[in-house]
């Protein structure tokens, strides 16, 4: 393998967060060209500001010293890694070496939110909540922008970013890929950064990335989907090579029918998970009018009392297609005749609270279906429902799956011929 001319190495603890206005509505889930006004423009101005005055911003990408692609792995600096998709990538486009990336929006807008939640202002706690994800994508943006610059100016090319968790790449290795970045830096990170067990990261406005690095700029013209530009939003780059996917684009012909989801989502689970749970647990009907009624079955279990099994049924109203599935109705109530829910501890303590609770639980009510890939929730493996935690997260479940499988809808009527 070649050796490398120059290794680069970037960090900041405090770098400029200029959040774009139509990047963050897009992550609060408003339709493209959105303008905020109203309530809404007043909580996205306070959170902004907020951020300004308290949040923590930060970035670290530093160049590997040696890249090899050999069977079914990856190898980082002597650290094996498996994924197809990355994989791929970098064979593709030939890359001799990649660069780790860290970015985070720190800690302090995310304990925020949680004392909004917790003052029962859920309103400010969801604007502060996507604030800090709209961070973390610009952070993304910005540290791609400087390595697009500084390998421009070494006849190379930066190729999209990827990450545990993304699709064929196991959010398992994550500890990993953390672990090198450790390895690599002398000192610390610019902030404190932990792994759960679950893969998930801790502040979880963080995100671990690898960009491909090639000589052979030649490749990047002929393989489109391997030009980060068109994922990248970053609109003063001098460097571009495609349009930016999101951004409108002039249509000089008659209008084709286009997908209203996000059909790249990223999803918090495996699709094989998404696809079976479609199949065998979920049910939608389209009334005249274009919306959706939408019914989920889960099945799980209590904490205490041996795990007594339980059912409860995820009722959700959805918009017409054409406003991008608003979800107007949303409701969860235990399956008729189960007696397993009358166990879990909080409702032995106070069965009137723990029922008033879940049937208060509307998460993303009024927004578009594609937030659900915005909204950063932690992970939590428990089958009751004692806690919002997990209650969030088995109501992520439930969009994700509705997400996928309309996706799959938009993807067979895109197929079909004109």
């Amino acid at each position: 393998m070649p050796e490398v001319a120059e290794i680069i190495e970037l960090a900041s603890m405090r770098p400029d967060v200029n959040v774009s206005p139509a990047e963050y509505a897009r992550l609060l889930g408003y339709p493209r060209g959105w303008v905020l006004e109203g309530r809404a423009l007043e909580l996205a101005d306070w959170a902004r500001s907020w951020y300004a005055q308290n949040g923590r911003p930060w970035f670290y990408a530093r160049q590997a010293e040696s890249l090899e692609t050999a069977g079914d792995s990856i190898h980082i600096d002597g650290v094996s890694f498996t994924s197809k998709r990355l994989q791929s990538t970098l064979q593709q486009a030939e890359a001799h070496s990649v660069i780790v990336v860290a970015v985070g929006a720190g800690p302090e807008a995310e304990e925020e939110a949680r004392r909004r939640w917790q003052q029962e202002k859920p309103d400010e706690y969801f604007f502060l909540e996507v604030f800090g994800s709209a961070v973390v994508e610009h952070l993304t943006t910005v540290t791609g922008a400087n390595l697009c610059d500084w390998a421009e100016r070494h006849q190379m090319a930066v190729l999209p970013h990827y990450s545990p968790g993304y699709p064929e790449w196991d959010v398992a290795e994550q500890p990993r890929l953390l672990a090198l970045m450790k390895q690599m830096r002398k000192q610390s990170l610019p902030s404190c950064v932990e792994v759960l067990d679950s893969g998930m990261l801790r502040p979880k406005k963080t995100l671990l990335a690898v960009f491909g690095l090639t000589r052979h700029t030649d490749r990047l013209r002929r393989l489109t989907e391997l030009v980060p530009c068109e994922s990248c939003s970053f609109a003063p780059c001098q460097y571009r090579r495609a349009p930016y996917r999101r951004a409108p684009r002039l249509r000089l012909d008659a209008p084709a029918r286009v997908g209203v989801l996000d059909q790249n989502a990223a999803y918090s689970v495996r699709i094989k998970a998404l696809k079976r749970w479609a199949a065998e647990r979920l049910t939608m009907h389209t009334a005249n009018d274009g919306s959706i009624d939408v019914l989920f079955r889960y099945d799980g279990t209590t904490c205490t009392n041996l795990g007594r099994p339980l059912t409860f049924y995820y009722q959700v109203k959805l918009g017409p297609r054409a406003e991008g599935y608003p979800i107007q109705e949303q409701r969860c109530v235990p399956a008729e005749g189960d007696t397993g829910h009358t166990q879990m501890c909080q409702y032995l303590e106070n069965p009137e609270r723990m029922m008033t609770a879940i049937e208060r639980d509307k998460p993303l009510a009024g927004q578009q279906l594609d937030a659900v890939l915005s909204w950063r929730r932690e992970a939590c493996a428990s089958g009751c429902y004692c806690d919002s935690l997990s209650r969030d997260h088995k109501w992520g479940l439930v969009l994700e799956t509705v997400h996928y499988a309309l996706v799959q809808e938009e993807l067979a009527r895109d197929a079909e011929p004109r």
